[in-house]
């Protein structure tokens, strides 16, 4: 722990004052769409596979089976929503609970569920990860100066087409341009919907596809107030959260993109030379004093994702949450569409949630799904604060404003407060101007925004805004462009602030001005706010998947916000930095693409596969990857690793999984027979009794209920060139681990080859996760799986 100097200079320990300050917990707020007083709200209907039926049988189906529940033609019209009909079976509608009762127990319904709200949660990032290795900077990828390796391997991605569910998008960027670009693939059957300041005019070969979809949004919130709201009732992005996920995936390049600045130099996608389809499915909720409160529901979701996949999108991406506790997979609009979407080739890429560094907060859990985590790259952007002692506090900022070089006035919130009320977390109305006038505030993050908390600091009068961090966030600060003067500080210089200002009666600061510096090490490291496993659902399925890019990220904006979405910011900006496993997701779909490109054939699940068995361990110091605690990450935190592109295009092995594979894990959790038959058409026995989860034949291993041992079985799949294989075990500890055989022989690709690893314990972990881990080596390539396992 370090050390505060007194005013007057000389040294103390803050031992001892300690436990007075590390009790800052950071809350985030779900949005649940229902509420009980209501008499109707949005009911979703799964019927599962759609079969041949033409659609307009379906949507008659539909029809009698609302008219059914309602008791007329007029009342099933009027409770309709949506006909999901394309890739799928169901509906939407705005139901009693009666009549949804009365809908689920209908022959044919596999679940009826309410329609909830979920939350939504680069131009360094790319090289970070080696997507782009160049001899010369050239934004032309036809150049012959230019060396790109994987990014020519991959075509630049194109004419893949990626599919995101968002808050819509701006597409008059530059990020969006489709310079060199080809004509759009004849197998695009999607549109640019007419709406609100977007037309098919607006679309180009980059943005191929747009549309909204607002009606569950509405039944569940009223009309869209576009006059309180300012929002556009088309594709077109007024938050910015969709524009900047699209253009991580697969912006074009564009050279000089920064914010106010920092973090300049060329910005791109995964994919750059990819298409982009946006599906706007998120929409603002009033009151929204912060700014930042948006809701996607499932309704519209999974009318979203119907639509995507009869469009022919490649890939989704899907930077959107749930709620915790997560429902089970027949209830879940994403898992859902999801698994039809993977049952025709598209991968499905989503985040895992910001509600970290908690155990059991990751969502989209769904194996079928690649859950993304979040981690920093080696860029910050310094921001001093230096105490009037002359202590130095490594704050970051990319505030445009600066003070100027001297020393201000400095207190804590906490005794500025209205009516002497402790306002530490600087929430709206809280400071009493003559306490904060002409000075600069230090604020603790928690409840409210970052953003929030500066601008009340500046409505108070107060000069410059200083952000603390709490234990939970360790060394890791959130940047965001203040409308005043400001920086952020991690937890531990936290705690020296506030007790210099404790100890000092004229307590001053000074705010050196930020810079933007690369190279940082070490990096990366998971972010503390990503979510964490175990998998809630099914703890033997190891979530997150994988881990990519989601701290302080530089990608496009809209126009129609201020960089800090706060509607008294007037403030416009072309790129923007802001954090999430929102912006991770992006980063690993970018990167999906790409191996889409190189292996057109492969499965979703190949692609996973690829992904996660070559995902980084190490960071830029050649060190095992670390939370923002400082202890080193597991697969709870990151999966399987960090998203290594170069290395999952040529994998050498992976872990394929069919339709079988996932009707067997169906089975296990407890779907019937008859029931898989509806989702997907196909007759499987669920009888005798299915292998266990754990058999799933995953890029990971889970086995938590372990007794005294237990066989689990893989299948690898050459893709590369004949060869043999030999495994390293590193055995959790107090298990036996062995591999049976040790030595896989392949002479084609194509070839498989199955294998048991056998569990034995010999300590007992006494509920408690222990970890290890396995790799297939064959010279060239590392193909390793994380391992998992609680016993008795």
């Amino acid at each position: 722990m370090a050390t505060i100097r007194r005013c007057n200079y000389s040294t103390m320990s803050i031992a001892s004052y300690l436990r007075l300050w590390l009790r800052f917990f950071y809350i985030l707020h779900a949005v649940d769409a229902s509420t009980a007083a209501q008499a109707k709200q949005v009911y979703i209907a799964y019927l599962g596979h759609r079969s041949s039926l033409d659609p307009s049988r379906i949507e008659a189906e539909h029809h009698q089976m609302l008219a059914a529940a309602t008791g007329s033609d007029v009342a099933a019209k009027d409770a309709l929503i949506y006909h999901y009909k394309h890739s799928f079976r169901g509906f939407a509608a705005k139901l009693s609970k009666d009549e949804a009762s009365t809908i689920s127990r209908m022959a044919g319904v596999l679940s009826n569920f309410p329609s909830k709200g979920r939350t939504l949660q680069t131009t360094r990032s790319w090289q970070f990860l080696d997507v782009e290795k160049e001899t010369s900077i050239n934004i032309n990828p036809n150049s012959p100066t230019s060396n790109y390796y994987l990014w020519l391997k991959a075509k630049f991605g194109r004419d893949v087409i990626i599919g995101l569910l968002d808050t819509g998008i701006w597409p008059e960027s530059k990020s969006f341009q489709d310079d060199s670009l080809s004509p759009i693939p004849r197998r695009w059957n999607g549109i640019c919907e007419n709406g609100s300041q977007l037309n098919a005019s607006h679309c180009n070969r980059k943005l191929i596809g747009a549309r909204m979809y607002v009606k569950g949004y509405e039944q569940m919130f009223g009309p869209l107030n576009i006059t309180a709201t300012g929002e556009y009732l088309s594709a077109r992005d007024k938050d910015g959260h969709g524009t900047h996920t699209s253009s991580t995936a697969a912006g074009n390049f564009v050279a000089d993109a920064n914010t106010y600045g920092f973090g300049n130099g060329t910005a791109k996608g995964g994919a750059p030379r990819g298409r982009i389809s946006m599906y706007k499915t998120c929409w603002p909720v009033l009151p929204n004093p912060e700014g930042d409160n948006s809701v996607c529901t499932e309704a519209d979701m999974l009318a979203a994702l119907d639509d995507g996949i009869h469009d022919g999108v490649d890939l989704f991406s899907i930077s959107i949450g749930n709620s915790n506790p997560q429902r089970i997979f027949s209830e879940d609009a994403i898992a859902i569409g999801a698994f039809h979407a993977i049952l025709k080739g598209i991968a499905v890429f989503c985040s895992a949630g910001n509600d970290g560094p908690t155990a059991a907060t990751a969502f989209n859990l769904a194996p079928w799904i690649v859950t993304v985590a979040a981690t920093t790259i080696d860029r910050s952007f310094p921001s001093p604060a230096i105490l009037g002692n002359g202590t130095v506090l490594k704050g970051e900022s990319i505030s445009p404003y600066k003070l100027g070089d001297q020393f201000y006035p400095l207190i804590f919130a906490g005794s500025a407060g209205m009516d002497n009320t402790d306002a530490s977390q600087c929430l709206s109305s809280s400071l009493d101007p003559v306490k904060v006038k002409g000075k600069v505030v230090l604020c603790m993050r928690g409840q409210g925004t970052r953003v929030g908390k500066g601008r009340e600091v500046l409505n108070a009068g107060g000069i410059a805004y200083i952000l603390g961090n709490s234990p939970s966030n360790g060394r890791e600060v959130s940047l965001d462009a203040y409308v005043l003067p400001g920086t952020a500080i991690n937890a531990d210089d936290t705690v020296i602030a506030q007790e210099y200002i404790r100890l000092c009666r004229n307590a001053q600061v000074k705010i050196v001005p930020a810079t933007t510096v690369v190279g940082i090490k070490p990096a990366p490291v998971v972010a503390a706010f990503s979510s964490r496993g175990p998998n809630s659902l099914n703890p033997d399925i190891i979530k997150p998947d994988i881990a990519a890019p989601g701290v302080n990220i530089v990608a496009a904006w809209t126009k129609a916000n201020s960089p800090t979405g706060l509607p008294s910011d007037h403030r416009r900006v072309a790129y923007n930095i802001i954090s999430g496993t929102s912006m991770a997701c992006p980063h690993a779909a970018g990167a999906g693409a790409l191996l889409k490109n190189i292996h057109p054939t492969w499965s979703p699940a190949a692609i996973k596969s690829a992904l996660m068995t070559t995902g980084k361990l190490v960071n830029n110091l050649n060190q095992p990857i670390t939370s923002a605690s400082g202890k080193e990450a597991g697969p709870f935190d990151f999966g399987s690793g960090e998203v290594n592109p170069i290395a999952a295009a040529d994998p050498g092995l992976v872990y394929d999984a069919k339709l079988k594979d996932y009707l067997l894990f169906l089975c296990k959790v407890g779907y019937k027979s008859s029931e898989i038959k509806l989702i997907t058409g196909k007759k499987l026995s669920c009888d005798p009794k299915p292998p266990s989860i754990s058999d799933l034949n995953y890029p990971s291993v889970a086995v938590t209920n372990l007794k005294k041992f237990k066989t689990v079985t893989r299948t690898v799949t050459n893709v590369g060139s004949m060869g043999t294989y030999n495994v390293t075990v590193q055995a959790p500890p107090g298990i036996s681990l062995e591999i049976t055989p040790n030595t896989l022989q392949f002479g084609a690709q194509g070839e498989r080859r199955r294998f048991k690893i056998k569990l034995r314990v010999s300590q007992s972990s006494k509920g408690k996760y222990v970890f290890g881990s396995y790799t297939w080596f064959d010279g060239a390539h590392v193909v390793r799986s994380p391992i998992v396992v609680k016993s008795r």
